[in-house]
């Protein structure tokens, strides 16, 4: 027997800090992460005869993530990643550094009308994620991307003219709500350094998902993927996950009423799932 594949690392590092000005004046801010380390190569000693002359402690990865984040700024996850993923690719044995980061939002609260330096409030569910995986110099892929971004509009949706036959009960609409609950992972062009420009693409998605006249999930995710990869040059590809959370007109007729899609009954189970890559 040969031991095929083997990976180890910390996940769940849960790393809060607070960014303020050096000179302590100014408004903080606060930088929420989950971080996931991963590490790939010649550790079959380790796993075999229980060797552990090279194989970097679990807790050592953990305290390496805490310690850079002291002095690094944090004002992009993916910078911060990259250099954590150098640092470990040093190491000795380790052949590929994968490394994964969940960032939950925070937004600032306001106090009597003005935006507050130091209290914060956690909106929704809604996060953004990274990934940077280093196999060796010069084969970087960095990815971004945000999460549970739940959005609906109720109307300019529509689904019709799709096959029927014998087990087909879903009726032709025109006119339907549409929510979903966005899934987006970019893929960076290699030689991309600016990563600010998140907040732009999620912009590009959430406008889009408003303004498009939709003829299916499916019409508009590839609509969303397309305004993304058009407002950002920094991205080569974009995958899109769109769960349709259905919301079913409610018959009233049983009570003497009309329903002209104003009423709903929202529907978790069973969901349409679409996903679809759009690259340039």
């Amino acid at each position: 027997m040969r031991l095929e594949w083997n990976r180890h690392g910390k996940s769940g590092i849960r790393l809060v800090k607070v960014r303020q000005p050096d000179d302590g004046s100014g408004p903080h801010d606060v930088i929420d992460l989950t971080i996931d380390v991963q590490l790939e190569g010649a550790f079959t000693p380790v796993y075999e005869d229980g060797d552990n002359a090279g194989c970097l402690a679990t807790d050592t990865m953990k305290n390496t993530v805490y310690a850079f984040a002291r002095h690094d700024p944090l004002h992009h996850v993916e910078s911060f990643l990259l250099r954590l993923a150098e640092h470990f690719a040093e190491r000795p044995l380790v052949e590929r550094v994968r490394l994964a980061a969940t960032e939950q939002r925070w937004e600032r609260l306001s106090a009597g009308g003005r935006p507050h330096p130091h209290a914060f409030v956690q909106p929704g569910g809604e996060q953004w994620t990274a990934l940077v995986v280093r196999e060796r110099p010069g084969l970087v892929s960095v990815e971004a991307g945000v999460t549970n971004l739940v959005l609906l509009k109720t109307t300019d949706s529509s689904f019709a003219g799709f096959p029927r036959d014998e087990l087909t009960t879903l009726p032709e609409t025109d006119d339907r709500l549409l929510a979903t609950s966005l899934t987006a992972s970019w893929r960076y062009r290699p030689e991309a350094a600016d990563f600010s420009v998140r907040g732009a693409i999620r912009t590009a998605l959430a406008e889009t998902f408003a303004e498009h006249v939709s003829r299916s999930v499916q019409h508009t995710l590839y609509a969303m993927g397309r305004s993304a990869l058009l407002a950002c040059d920094a991205i080569a590809e974009i995958t899109l996950a769109m769960p349709n959370r259905h919301h079913l007109p409610v018959d009233l007729g049983p009570f003497g009423l009309d329903n002209p899609n104003v009423v709903f009954v929202a529907i978790d189970r069973p969901f349409g799932l679409i996903e679809a890559t759009v690259r340039r």
